[in-house]
Formats: C-alpha cells, sequence, structure tokens
C-alpha cells in the first residue's frame, strides 16, 4: 500500500512512477479524496470542541434560572452530537475508500527496473548452459512415451475438469524428487529456514500480500471465508504480520514447499495442453524479510539461489529484468528465470524473484526497531520461486528425452530416486 504522505508531498513523483507503468495520474482523485475526509475530521473536532463548551454552559445556565438559555444550549449540545456523529461516519466511509483505492493501485517501480510497455520490452541480463541438439524432433513433455503412463490428464478431468493431472508411477517419484532436492538445497546450501504453513488462510492474508482487494477473480475462497493460498509468499510473508521486530533479528530467510491453487481467471485459451498451466500445483517458494538498506542486495541473492536450482539440474535457462509494465502488481523490481523447454523450442518463465520495498509490509503493518534507536520503521518484503515444481518437472522431462521415448535424469536426483537414473520408454524408472 501507498503512504499517503509521500503522495501529498510529491504527487508529481507518484504519477511520474505510475506512468512507467503505464498508468494514467491517480494523485488527484486520491488528493481530493484526502482533503474531504480530512476536512470532515477537522470539522467533527471542532464540533465536539463546541459541544464541550455548550455542556459546560448548561449547568451554568440552569444554575442561575436563564431557562431560555439553558434550552438553547441543551439544543445546540444535542445538534452537536448530532453533527460529530454524521462527520465522523462520513469520514470513516472516506477513510475506507481512500483505504481501498490506495489499495489497487500497483507498486511503484524502482528506479532500476527498465521502463517498457510489455514483455517484448523485458531486458535479459544472462544465460546459462546451451540447449541441447537433438539428433530427432523433441517432443512436448505430455508426448514422450516414457512420459505418457504417468501424466494422465482423462482421469484429472473427470475428477476435477480442465487445467488438473493425476501424476503416478516414474513421473510422480521425480516430482517429489526435485521438491525434496529444491528444499534441501535451499536449508543446506542457502541457509533458509524450511516453514510448514496453512494452506487456507483468513481474507487479512490475502490483503497483506496484495491479492486482494484487486486480483480476487485469479484465487479460489470457500464458504466460510478463507481463501486458498496462489503461493506460500502469502503465509511466509504474513508471519510478520502487526509485528515489531529487532534489527538484529533481520533478514529473516524462509522457504517451504506447499500445494497452490490458481483460477487463471485471465489465461483463458493460454496452455491448454500439458501442465504448464494448473489450477492446483505446487512450488517451493522463497520469502525474506530485511531492512531497507539491504533489501536490493537480498534481491540478488534469492535470484541467485533460484538460478542455483536450475544449474545443479543442468537445464539451460536465462534470467531477464521485467520492465515496467510487465512487472506483477506488488513488485519494484523482478528477475525472471526462463527454462529452455525443447518441445516448445522455446524459454519459458519458471521463476520470479521480486523485490516488494515496503509495499507489503504497509498493507500488513509489519516493522522493525532500528539498532541505533529512533522510531519503528517498516521492513522490506522479497518473494521469488525456487522454483515452480510441475514446471520444473516439464524442463527436466522434456531436456532429457531419448529418441527411444525414455528420458535421462540429472545426476543430482539420483539419490533422490534411490540410485535409478531414468526413465524407461516402458514409463518405469530404470
Amino acid at each position: 500500500m501507498h503512504d499517503i504522505r509521500a503522495i501529498r508531498e510529491n504527487p508529481a513523483a507518484f504519477d511520474a512512477a505510475l506512468a512507467r507503468r503505464g498508468l494514467p495520474p491517480a494523485s488527484p482523485e486520491i488528493l481530493a479524496l484526502d482533503e474531504s475526509r480530512r476536512a470532515k475530521i477537522l470539522a467533527s473536532e471542532t464540533a465536539q470542541a463546541d459541544q464541550n463548551r455548550a455542556s459546560k454552559d448548561v449547568g451554568a445556565a440552569k444554575a442561575r434560572g436563564d431557562d431560555a438559555e439553558f434550552e438553547r444550549l441543551r439544543a445546540l449540545v444535542a445538534d452537536k452530537k448530532a453533527e460529530i456523529a454524521r462527520l465522523t461516519a462520513e469520514a470513516a466511509e472516506q477513510d475506507a475508500a481512500l483505504r481501498d483505492m490506495l489499495m489497487r493501485i500497483p507498486n511503484l517501480p524502482h528506479d532500476d527496473a527498465p521502463t517498457g510497455r510489455d514483455e517484448d520490452e523485458n531486458v535479459e541480463i544472462r544465460r546459462w548452459g546451451n540447449p541441447r541438439t537433438f539428433d530427432f524432433t523433441p517432443r512436448e513433455h505430455f508426448d514422450i512415451a516414457g512420459v505418457k503412463p504417468g501424466m494422465d490428464f482423462e482421469t484429472a478431468a473427470k475428477l476435477s475438469g480442465a487445467r488438473f493431472v493425476v501424476l503416478k508411477g516414474a513421473v510422480i517419484r521425480v516430482h517429489r524428487a526435485l521438491a525434496q532436492f529444491m528444499l534441501d538445497t535451499h536449508i543446506t546450501d542457502h541457509g533458509l529456514t524450511e516453514m510448514w504453513t496453512p494452506v487456507l488462510v483468513k481474507e487479512d492474508a490475502m490483503y497483506g500480500t496484495n491479492q486482494l482487494p484487486k486480483f480476487a477473480e485469479d484465487s479460489y475462497q470457500t464458504t466460510n471465508g478463507w481463501w486458498l493460498v496462489p503461493t506460500s509468499e502469502v503465509t511466509l510473508t504474513n508471519t510478520v504480520a502487526g509485528d515489531i521486530l529487532d534489527e538484529s533479528a533481520l533478514p529473516i530467510r524462509m522457504t517451504a514447499h506447499t500445494q497452490c491453487f490458481r483460477s487463471e481467471a485471465g489465461s483463458a485459451g493460454k496452455d491448454t495442453t500439458g501442465m504448464l498451466r494448473q489450477h492446483q500445483f505446487e512450488k517451493v517458494e522463497m520469502v525474506s524479510i530485511t531492512t531497507p538498506e539491504t533489501s536490493m542486495a537480498e534481491h540478488d541473492r534469492m535470484t541467485k539461489c533460484a538460478e542455483a536450482i536450475l544449474q545443479k539440474l543442468e537445464l539451460p535457462f536465462r534470467t531477464i529484468v521485467l520492465c515496467t509494465g510487465d512487472m506483477g502488481f506488488g513488485a519494484q523490481k523482478t528477475h525472471d528465470l526462463e527454462v529452455w523447454l525443447p518441445g516448445q523450442n522455446r524459454y519459458r518463465e519458471i521463476s520470479s524473484v521480486s523485490v516488494c520495498g515496503d509495499f507489503q509490509a504497509r498493507r500488513m503493518n509489519a516493522r522493525y526497531r532500528p539498532a541505533g534507536g529512533g522510531k519503528p520503521e517498516f521492513v522490506h518484503t522479497l518473494n521469488g520461486s525456487g522454483l515452480a515444481v510441475g514446471r520444473c518437472l516439464i524442463a527436466v522431462l522434456e531436456n532429457g528425452q531419448q529418441a527411444d521415448g525414455s528420458v535421462d535424469l540429472p545426476a543430482v536426483l539420483h539419490p533422490y530416486l534411490g540410485g535409478k537414473t531414468r526413465i524407461a520408454a516402458d514409463g518405469t524408472l530404470a
């Protein structure tokens, strides 16, 4: 959420930052509502002072037997009481409207984020690995002979409809191995603390990490008000909601492997085949809570943590920085990792690592107490995929496929598979 005081102090800078996202000025509407709200608060305080004075004078008028003055003052007290109630209600209504307005405006881009309109203006910053040269036409994951027995879309459709899959046999073992490998790497090599968190959360948690109010249609809500998390960013980040942390406790670095749920409301017609875009999927998430001074360095660190997973799996990828027109709602700056999928002959997103500044912290009221003293300040929050397990499975299957329909698996996964090194063409681990 945005700081209304900063908007008051420099509305031109606020609008200029929104313009970098391709959005129209918002400060005139914000400031008009804010001014009206503040005027009502001031009028209410003035009426309260008038009521207090009249209340004192009522007794004096009665004591001296001035019935006319007594009745006038008593009527004035009643009028002021009604006026205060009206102004207070109107101010509260406008306060809620202002909060909602600020909640629906995306984060302001960091100066380092490249200005651009859409994904075509994202900037590639590095590549790792070389796409394999095949002596046959590589297939997409769902068409590989050894994968087909373990990837059942028909049964999933019978159970749940489109954009679901039932995994079994060798394929689900590789999927599970990937998640375990990611967690072990982040915990052992990268120093993240593993968490296990709920997938059902209260509405406040979704507001805290900016899924609400603007993106309600992208998530699922139960009939009793819980929301299914689209990522454990929601739960991990909200662990510090309402807290005042000691600076010595920062940074806090967390990771969790959870089920994730997304309605994919805005992706009609996209990636309808295979398991690239599902309503239910698994992800290993990374979240960091830092001071403002260290958040950008932490962003680079988290990006390297995600890159390390792909490097260990020997999967070619590229790292790009998103332009302002392609960044997510809550991000100041985002690095996307795109893995090479030979079946599609293109790079596809497998991780987004974003620094959010104090945008989420303001929504959650998450602060820290500076070591040198002074009033509490808002923390900075960061989140990133480390990685999306299903998409990583796709990349492993497609990059490791062989002409006979078998799949050679990355060496780093072999210990997690009881020493098995490949999926045979008949769908068994071998």
